[in-house]
């Protein structure tokens, strides 16, 4: 793997955890539209599926 292509996966992994943050942040603070950790489980979804991704581009 490059450096490029790794430098790619860091920014995409670096990025995944922020929105995964922030949608905890989001659930804690309304409660009422879900629950926090189903929203962190799901921003934590989204990181594999980016990685998976990425990972499977580059073999080709």
């Amino acid at each position: 793997m490059s450096t490029l292509a790794r430098i790619v996966v860091l920014l995409l992994v670096l990025v995944t955890l922020v929105i995964a943050s922030g949608l905890a942040v989001v659930g804690y603070a309304y409660p009422a539209l879900v629950q926090p950790l189903t929203l962190a489980l799901t921003g934590a979804g989204v990181l594999v599926a980016l990685v998976v991704g990425v990972i499977a581009a580059g073999r080709q």
